[in-house]
């Protein structure tokens, strides 16, 4: 069987820490998780034909990189490749960049090729010389892969994933390498894994570190808050949405609501439109609180315009803190366009 697309990607469920050898078939293989978009590059076979690049989502999306699909001339052609797309700007990875260019057309196509290249990390091997290998264990894959790589030279935009089998490395990569913009966590495999299409059966791990935040809304009600709505005051004192909470504990609801105050007229957000997740257009009905409680979260490394983009997790309410004590917001320097990154 030839791969086409669209080819649902092989996903993976989280994990608060990294799992003890055993979890996966086969031995364990370690990777860094980059905040980019998933996607795969089909070369064609067996016929001549377009360099094709998909989503996670099935839309084809090569027209807007123009680069990646002139350096597929380097790749053989029946060849299928599993990994992330990123953007470098300044010297660093760039989400707001990625998202730009993943809904930019016409003549400012090529433009922002020159500007804001992209690369293509790559993790995993579907198809080679038109011989699919969803069935071949993952080491072999990945032998493969090194393999392919050497062949071929390959070099920028193309770059093989680095990988270890030591948990010891795993970790150091995860506090040290985080801390570099666009690297968010580690991605866990086993070396017997079949490739299977759509089922979370590797697993992902986010470094998290805690920080502060005011409550400034709920979604359900005050006596029954179910998650958070948290801002940050700006330079000039203005309360700047920044995340929103995954749903509270039982006990961590009954607490809130003993400490949750409704707002009175002239709330920072009256007026405000919520959504549901970040990237979404789906109106979110929240209650407005006084924003005077503060609550320690534990946030991941994917920032977006100052704002978390996954939810964050309730540590604690910190009632013995000031509210001009947490850490104020910070906007970085803003890619202008923007664009909706669900593709």
């Amino acid at each position: 069987m030839v791969l086409r697309p669209p080819v649902e990607p092989m996903l993976a469920q989280a994990r608060d820490t990294v799992p003890a050898p055993g979890a996966l078939p086969g031995e364990l293989r370690i990777q860094p998780k980059f905040d980019g978009y998933r996607a795969i590059v089909f070369t064609p076979w067996p016929a001549p034909g377009p360099v094709l690049l998909q989503s996670r989502r099935g839309s084809l999306m090569q027209s807007r990189f123009p680069e990646l699909v002139n350096a597929a001339a380097e790749l053989p052609d029946g060849l299928v490749l599993d990994g992330e797309l990123v953007v470098w700007v300044e010297g660093r990875m760039s989400f707001e960049a990625l998202q730009r260019r993943a809904v930019s057309g016409g003549r400012t196509v090529a433009r922002l090729a020159q500007e804001m290249p992209a690369y293509f990390i790559v993790f995993d091997l579907l198809q080679l010389d038109g011989q699919e290998l969803l069935d071949v264990p993952y080491g072999e894959r990945r032998k493969r892969l090194e393999r392919l790589f050497t062949d071929h030279g390959l070099s920028a935009p193309w770059t093989l994933c680095p990988e270890t089998g030591d948990v010891a490395t795993a970790r150091e990569w995860l506090t040290s390498w985080t801390q570099v913009p666009g690297v968010e966590g580690l991605v866990i495999r086993g070396t017997q894994q079949r490739y299977l299409p759509g089922a979370r059966a590797l697993y992902k791990v986010r470094r998290r570190d805690t920080t502060e935040a005011l409550i400034g809304a709920i979604t359900g009600t005050v006596r029954r808050p179910q998650t958070l709505v948290l801002g940050r005051l700006d330079a000039e004192g203005v309360l700047r949405p920044v995340a929103r909470s995954t749903p509270l504990r039982p006990d961590a609801a009954r607490d809130l609501a003993e400490r949750l105050t409704p707002a009175g007229h002239g709330h920072p957000w009256e007026g405000v439109r919520f959504t549901t997740s970040w990237g979404s257009r789906t109106p979110l009905d929240v209650v407005l609180v006084e924003p005077m409680l503060i609550a320690e979260i534990m946030v991941d490394t994917a920032q977006e315009r100052g704002a978390w983009r996954h939810p964050v997790r309730l540590a604690r309410v910190r009632a013995e803190m000031h509210p001009m004590q947490v850490p104020r917001f910070e906007e970085p320097g803003e890619i202008p366009g923007g664009g909706d990154p669900n593709i």
